[in-house]
């Protein structure tokens, strides 16, 4: 990642936990608690999908699917703190771990998971 692209996250982060903070919620923030509300948000940003198309539920339903997507990554940013890890790392070692696992010249073009590429 850019260094300037580190820091723009690095700021969002703290924008967060500033809001957190001003309210005094770190409080109910314990890694099981984060994690349970990351995976409450993915549920409720896949609802603006069910029973539609792709094109249907973002023509329909774009603005929660935005607010939606805000919440998954906002408890992402708050579990990454709560856990003492740095997002930007960690995110950049699983890119190297996917890059392993799915070289270009097998997974080009490819939906087929790790395991089943060609050796």
């Amino acid at each position: 990642m850019l260094e300037n692209e580190v820091l723009i996250l690095k700021q969002l982060q703290q924008r967060i936990i500033e809001f957190r903070d001003e309210r005094n919620w770190k409080q109910f923030h314990n890694p099981k608690d984060l994690a349970i509300s990351l995976s409450i948000e993915a549920g409720e940003l896949l609802e603006n999908f069910q029973w539609k198309s792709s094109e249907e539920a973002i023509e329909s339903r774009m603005e929660n699917i935005k607010d939606e997507l805000a919440d998954v990554v906002i408890y992402a940013f708050l579990l990454s703190d709560a856990l003492g890890v740095d997002l930007e790392q960690i995110v950049s070692n699983k890119i190297k771990k996917n890059m392993e696992k799915y070289p270009i010249e097998k997974s080009f073009g490819s939906k087929k998971k790790y395991n089943e590429l060609e050796k």
